[in-house]
């Protein structure tokens, strides 16, 4: 097997940035699955280690994921929160081994969507195969990058780049925003931890504050921040930095804001599950930069959920663990918000959704 740079470039603020893309894989030896075929036989091929190839239509690959699922299903059977993600975990291993060729910047199979990242993510490549859940995501994100995300505390929609989290429930921003129509310290400038879609930076722009420095450990974050500050014509009032945390960032703010990852990883991590998950390390070592960046009487926002204590009983809750050890920051106030139930539509189980709330913790300095 081969594959090819996982990366192309792109200037932010007089600075070169790579951006993320789905691995192309060149020189894979694949077995070859249409629909005439048995889906089974194709599922044993991707248990066993192999590489299958869908050569006819984009919806004989759907099948062969479908046929995967229900004989997963079966073997992990667990309706726990770590049954479901081994459920997850295996599903990805196998299912990245299904693959769609790419040639000149679109999938060669009949009836196949037209995603657009492939032309502007790959414009250095002729001819290229892609894992079929990779295409699936590649897809759905430039539908929802076409279309736009109404984000409803703003009044707008975003248009997010590709590999670039999300907000798709919306408790933790109107929690935010209610924070900041009352907020009464200074708003000359802030600092956004992990920016993200941006959507925190362009919620106290609204609010007022002048200058903001947003930092992303995503480079893809970076890009698609400064493409919609660009639309927004707010460019010239946020300074993005890419690295973690706070990157190179110099400054000293009133306020940081940080809406970190909100469950404890169980794995290793990369591209998006960075948003998601974090590691034991991220908490203390972010509340330890974070006092050097703030001006005397300055403030840290994080956004954040009680999950961690419903689906991890034995997991400490980070924030609750610095108040009561780190001896750098004290409690101003602490706001609640009950999330929606689950969607009716989701096959996962999420019954964990009845406790959840989102958090909004305002820290000042000892």
């Amino acid at each position: 097997m081969s594959k090819q740079a996982s990366a192309i470039e792109r200037i932010v603020s007089g600075k070169t940035i790579q951006i993320n893309r789905p691995e192309p894989l060149v020189d894979v030896d694949v077995l070859a699955y249409k629909r005439r075929m048995d889906p089974l036989d194709a599922v044993d091929a991707l248990i066993d280690g192999d590489y299958v190839l869908i050569v006819d239509y984009f919806s004989s690959g759907l099948t062969v994921l479908n046929v995967l699922k229900d004989h997963l299903k079966k073997e992990y059977a667990d309706q726990s929160f770590q049954g479901q993600r081994d459920y997850r975990d295996k599903f990805r291993e196998l299912s990245h081994r299904l693959l769609l060729l790419v040639s000149n910047n679109k999938l060669s199979v009949r009836k196949s969507p037209d995603i657009g990242w492939l032309k502007s993510l790959y414009p250095d490549m002729n001819e290229f195969l892609l894992p079929f859940p990779q295409v699936q995501g590649l897809n759905s994100s430039w539908q929802w990058h076409e279309k736009g995300i109404f984000i409803p505390v703003l009044g707008r929609k975003i248009r997010p780049f590709f590999g670039t989290y999300f907000p798709t429930r919306f408790e933790h921003l109107i929690l935010f925003d209610q924070w900041l129509k009352q907020y009464e310290g200074e708003k000359k400038s802030a600092i956004d931890i992990g920016i993200g879609s941006g959507v925190l930076s362009l919620q106290m722009l609204k609010q007022g504050f002048q200058k903001l420095y947003g930092t992303d450990a995503n480079p893809n974050a970076i890009v698609g921040v400064n493409e919609e500050l660009k639309r927004s014509g707010l460019h010239a009032k946020v300074e993005l930095m890419h690295g973690d945390l706070f990157a190179d960032c110099s400054e000293k703010t009133e306020l940081i804001v940080f809406n970190p990852p909100w469950l404890p990883a169980s794995h290793n991590l990369e591209g998006i599950d960075m948003a998601i998950y974090y590691d034991e390390d991220l908490f203390p070592r972010f509340f330890a930069e974070a006092i050097k960046h703030l001006k005397p009487g300055g403030r840290v926002a994080l956004l954040f959920s009680n999950m961690i204590e419903i689906t991890h009983k034995d997991a400490e809750h980070p924030i609750k663990k610095e108040l009561a050890e780190g001896g750098r920051f004290q409690k101003e106030l602490l706001l609640h918000k009950a999330v929606k139930a689950a969607s009716t539509k989701t096959q996962r189980n999420q019954n964990w959704r009845d406790e959840e709330k989102v958090e909004l913790w305002v820290l000042k300095m000892i």
